[in-house]
C-alpha cells in the first residue's frame, strides 16, 4: 500500500541442487555446529550459504573457516583491501558472481577504493601485473614457469616481495577452488545479494507479507521440482552402489595378489591422462562472462585447454620430484608463517574424511575411492604418483562422474543440476558435498604445486 517493493527469496534454501528439507537446519544442530555457525557469523558478519552447505561436514568446515579467516583478516604480508581485491580477481576468472559480490562488499568495508571496481585497469599496476598469473593458475597452471615469477618480483617500483607473492598465490588458488565448490554444489545467492531475490508488485491482493515469513513463495513453487533431473528406478541405482562396492573388493584382491611393474604403471598413467582429455562437459555451451564480472580480469577469451592438445606436450609433473609434503608445505610456512600448517590440515581432513558409509551401506572402507577421485584430478593436471595404479580410476569412476569432476574442476561455471543428479544417484547429498570437498582441495593443491615449484626454481 505504501508502494514499497518487498524482496522475496528466489531460491529455496542454500543450494539449487539440494532440496531445502534435506539440508541441515539451523536450530536443530548440536553444540559443535552451534559454535561453528557462531564463528562463521563473527568472521563474515553473516551466515552464508557456502557455510550452510559445508556444515554437512563440520570437521572440514572448521578447518576451512580457520584458514579463510587467517588469509583474509589476520596479520600477513598483504593489506586487507588487496586481499579482497585478489579474491574478486580470482572468482571473476570463473564468472562466479556470488563470490565476486561478497568480496566487493568486503573490499569497500575495509576501505578499498571504489574506482578499482570499475575494472582491473583502474587498480594499481602491481595488482594488474598479477592478472597473467591469475589466468594461468585458474585455467592452465602447468604453463607457469620461473620466468613468470621473475617478472612479478623484478618489476622495479611495482614489484612483489616473495612473502606477498606467496600470500597472493594462496588467495588465488583458494578462490579458484571455492568457485568450483560454489558451482559444484549449486550455491544460491542470499536474499540480500544480487540474484538472490525478486520483487513482488506492491499490490497483490491475494498475497500478504506474512506469506513470505511463513515460507510460502507463491510462483516460485512451480520451479521447485527438479527439472532436468534424470528419473531413475531405485533398483537401478542400488545396483550401481553394489557394483561399485564389488569393484572395490576385486581391486583390493588384485592388489594383494600382484603388483604391476613401474613401466606398466607409467603406461596406465599416460593412458588415463590421454583419456581425461576426451571427457568433456555434456552441456558444452559457451557461457559468456557478464560485463559485471569480466571487468575484473583481462583476456576474457582465455580458458581451460587440455594440456596435450594442438601438439603441445607438457612433461609429467612427478610427485616425488616436487610434492606438497616435502617441498610446498615448508616453502609456504617459511614465507607466510602458519599458512602451510593450516593448508596442510585442510588437505588432510578432506582427503581422509570418512564416515565408513556408502549410500545405505555401513562399515565400508572408502579410502580406495577417495584416492581414485583425488588422483584423477591430479592426473588431469598432469601430476603423477609413482606408487598409484591409474588402472583403478576407470574401474571406480564412471563416465557421468568423470564429466561432473572435470566440469567442476576445470570449467565450474558450466556445471548443471543435471550433471549433479546424474552421478552416484543413490548416494546421500552429504556424500556428494564430500566429493566436492575432495575436488576443491585436490584442485587447490594441484594449482599450488605448479606455482610453488616455479617459485622454488626462481629462488634456486
Amino acid at each position: 500500500e505504501l508502494g514499497i517493493r518487498i524482496p522475496r527469496p528466489l531460491g529455496h534454501g542454500p543450494s539449487r541442487f539440494i532440496p531445502e528439507k534435506e539440508t541441515i537446519q539451523v536450530g536443530k544442530e548440536d553444540a559443535t555446529m552451534h559454535t561453528l555457525f557462531a564463528e562463521s557469523f563473527a568472521t563474515l558478519g553473516r551466515l552464508d550459504n557456502v557455510t550452510l552447505v559445508m556444515v554437512f561436514h563440520p570437521q572440514y568446515l572448521e578447518s576451512f573457516l580457520k584458514t579463510q579467516h587467517y588469509l583474509l583478516q589476520m596479520d600477513g604480508p598483504l593489506p586487507l583491501h588487496y586481499r579482497h581485491y585478489i579474491g574478486i580477481m580470482a572468482a571473476a576468472r570463473h564468472q562466479c558472481s556470488y563470490l565476486v559480490n561478497l568480496h566487493v562488499n568486503d573490499f569497500l568495508h575495509v576501505g578499498g577504493d571504489p574506482k578499482w571496481l570499475n575494472g582491473l585497469e583502474n587498480a594499481p599496476q602491481k595488482l594488474q601485473n598479477l592478472g597473467e598469473l591469475n589466468k594461468m593458475l585458474a585455467h592452465r597452471p602447468w604453463l607457469i614457469t620461473k620466468e613468470h615469477i621473475e617478472q612479478l618480483l623484478k618489476t622495479e617500483e611495482n614489484s612483489w616481495s616473495l612473502a606477498e607473492l606467496i600470500h597472493a598465490v594462496v588467495l588465488l588458488t583458494h578462490y579458484h577452488s571455492l568457485a568450483s565448490f560454489t558451482f559444484g554444489c549449486g550455491i544460491s545467492p542470499e536474499i540480500d545479494c544480487e540474484g538472490g531475490h525478486t520483487f513482488r508488485p506492491p499490490s497483490v491482493s491475494n498475497y500478504c507479507i506474512c506469506d513470505i515469513t511463513n515460507g510460502y513463495h507463491g510462483v516460485d513453487e512451480i520451479h521447485a521440482s527438479p527439472a532436468g533431473s534424470i528419473p531413475v528406478s531405485s533398483t537401478e541405482s542400488v545396483c550401481e552402489v553394489e557394483a561399485l562396492m564389488e569393484k572395490m573388493k576385486q581391486l583390493q584382491e588384485c592388489r594383494d595378489e600382484e603388483e604391476a611393474s613401474q613401466e606398466e604403471m607409467a603406461t596406465r598413467f599416460e593412458r588415463e591422462k590421454r583419456e581425461s582429455m576426451f571427457v568433456c562437459s555434456s552441456e558444452d555451451e559457451e557461457s559468456a562472462a557478464t560485463r559485471d564480472v569480466s571487468r575484473h580480469f583481462e583476456d576474457t577469451s582465455y580458458g581451460y585447454k587440455d594440456f596435450s592438445r594442438h601438439g603441445m606436450h607438457v612433461p609429467t609433473f612427478r610427485a616425488q620430484d616436487y610434492s606438497w609434503e616435502d617441498h610446498g608445505y615448508s616453502l609456504v610456512n617459511r614465507l607466510y608463517p602458519d599458512v602451510g600448517q593450516l593448508l596442510d590440515e585442510k588437505f588432510h581432513i578432506a582427503y581422509n574424511l570418512t564416515y565408513n558409509t556408502m549410500a545405505m551401506h555401513k562399515d565400508v572402507d572408502t579410502s580406495m575411492l577417495r584416492r581414485a577421485i583425488w588422483n584423477y584430478i591430479h592426473c588431469m593436471f598432469g601430476i603423477r604418483y609413482d606408487d598409484y595404479d591409474y588402472g583403478e580410476i576407470n574401474q571406480l569412476l564412471d563416465r557421468s562422474f568423470k564429466v561432473y569432476i572435470k566440469t567442476v574442476v576445470c570449467t565450474p561455471e558450466k556445471t548443471t543440476k543435471r550433471m549433479y543428479d546424474s552421478f552416484w544417484r543413490q548416494f546421500e547429498h552429504s556424500e556428494k558435498v564430500h566429493v566436492n570437498l575432495l575436488l576443491v582441495e585436490a584442485r587447490m593443491q594441484a594449482e599450488l604445486l605448479y606455482a610453488l615449484r616455479a617459485i622454488t626454481r626462481y629462488m634456486t
